[in-house]
């Protein structure tokens, strides 16, 4: 019994001294079937040290119309929510927000000056990214 004990005490003095794990908000998210299965919506978040970045793009499967890709810094909100500003490759500018959700993201991209109308139609509210496999 006394092995036990001290067993017990040594595991659980270890476990108190050791860091808990940081969270990383690094990741790939995408929906492959975006806008009705017409498009396809890619995000990607690197996280280095306090640092954080954010970049998307997005295109219709067939090609057509306007394809953004943007990014910008992000910032901790909350343990599961990120905001961040973004440019896009149309000189389109926003904000948004991206939040944890199960394995998956929620992201929100609105646009505060559009330079190029079409690409407005691939940002929106709550749009559900899955991890990139």
């Amino acid at each position: 019994m006394k092995r036990s004990c001290t067993a017990l005490f040594l595991t659980l003095a270890l476990t108190d001294a050791l860091p808990a794990r940081e969270t990383t908000w690094t990741g790939n998210y995408t929906d492959k079937k975006y806008r009705n299965g017409q498009a396809v919506f890619q995000l990607n978040v690197l996280q280095e040290g306090a640092q954080i970045t954010v970049d998307f793009d997005a295109a219709y499967n067939d090609g057509h119309g306007c394809a953004p890709e943007g990014g910008g810094p992000a910032r901790v909100v909350d343990k599961n929510t990120l905001k961040f500003t973004f440019t896009d490759s149309a000189n389109n500018a926003g904000v948004g927000t991206i939040k944890r959700v199960g394995d998956g993201v929620l992201i929100s991209i609105k646009p505060t000056r559009v330079a190029d109308l079409r690409c407005v139609v691939f940002y929106g509210e709550n749009i559900r990214l899955h991890p990139a496999r």
